[in-house]
């Protein structure tokens, strides 16, 4: 299935997409492009649990930003086509595998075919939108009712690839919470529906990091945070001076107290994360 005039993402492109190919800024077809599917342990503690998150990394993405992790999916296209029948028969997969829930990463070129995946089989467990934030309140519509936990980030206007990105993550975080309500846990701690606003402290940054969770705070009180201090430079930042370096200990410190002076709680991750080791391998495990 072929899509004419794309407008999935706020970029926009309006290109058609036929379903291995794509011209848009997303650079992928329509059919689900997967380069990793399995038990992911290094998300937050009440996502990925002590048995892991069912992470799905899909390729492919509208944002672009120079600093990205996953570089080798978001773009250099890695990854395989598959149909929607099979993208069910994933989640099916890492459910039966223990999974805590299933973890959709990037997936905001594909939110139509994981609609009707999740209509072929809906697992007995959360099922999570992991996103830049970067996303059109039309599509996140699209998914009001198939998504329990919405994990989405805030970020640095500066390196995110995308001018509009602050407005955009702002209105896109505020529709996300109206859909899922208050955070709620299980006994042990596991998050079985939310929001939880996720932001990657950058070297040299700091000042924008405490400017966005002060407007975290004040925006949307009381939701769930994630700050996280796992920055590695990859892509285009291994060029930059300033950014192809490790967060220092005293930036995340200095951040930490600013969290702390304006009441912000939540998951706080340590610094010994910044490692490639943390960043999977995009091998078709899963596909």
């Amino acid at each position: 299935m072929s899509i004419q005039g794309c407008t999935l993402c706020p970029r926009g492109c309006g290109v058609e997409r036929g379903e291995t190919e794509g011209h848009g800024v997303c650079g992928v077809g329509t059919l689900p492009k997967i380069a990793r599917a399995g038990l992911h342990m290094w998300e937050e503690p009440c996502i990925s649990g002590t048995r892991g998150s069912g992470a799905v990394f899909f390729s492919g993405c509208g944002l672009k930003c120079i600093f990205c992790q996953n570089e080798a999916i978001s773009h250099g296209g890695a990854g395989e086509y598959v149909t929607v029948q099979r993208l069910a028969e994933i989640f099916r997969e890492l459910e039966m595998q223990g999974a805590h829930n299933i973890n959709l990463v990037t997936a905001a070129q594909f939110v139509p075919q994981v609609i009707r995946a999740l209509e072929l089989y809906r697992p007995k467990i959360p099922i999570v939108y992991n996103s830049s934030g970067y996303e059109t309140i039309k599509t996140l519509r699209m998914l009001e009712g198939y998504v329990d936990i919405y994990l989405p980030e805030q970020m640095a206007k500066l390196l995110s690839g995308a001018p509009d990105y602050p407005e955009v993550a702002q209105a896109a975080i505020a529709e996300m919470l109206r859909q899922t309500g208050p955070a709620v846990y299980d006994a042990d701690g596991m998050m079985l529906r939310g929001t939880q606003i996720r932001h990657l402290v950058l070297p040299g940054l700091t000042s924008d990091s405490m400017r966005i969770l002060s407007l975290i705070a004040d925006e949307y009180p009381g939701a769930a945070v994630s700050l996280m201090g796992q920055y590695v430079p990859f892509g285009k930042a291994l060029q930059m001076p300033g950014m192809n370096r490790r967060l220092k200990k005293k930036e995340y410190e200095r951040v930490l107290a600013h969290m702390e002076l304006i009441g912000l709680t939540g998951y706080r991750q340590e610094l010994s994360s910044a490692s490639e080791a943390f960043v999977p391998a995009f091998d078709g495990t899963g596909v």
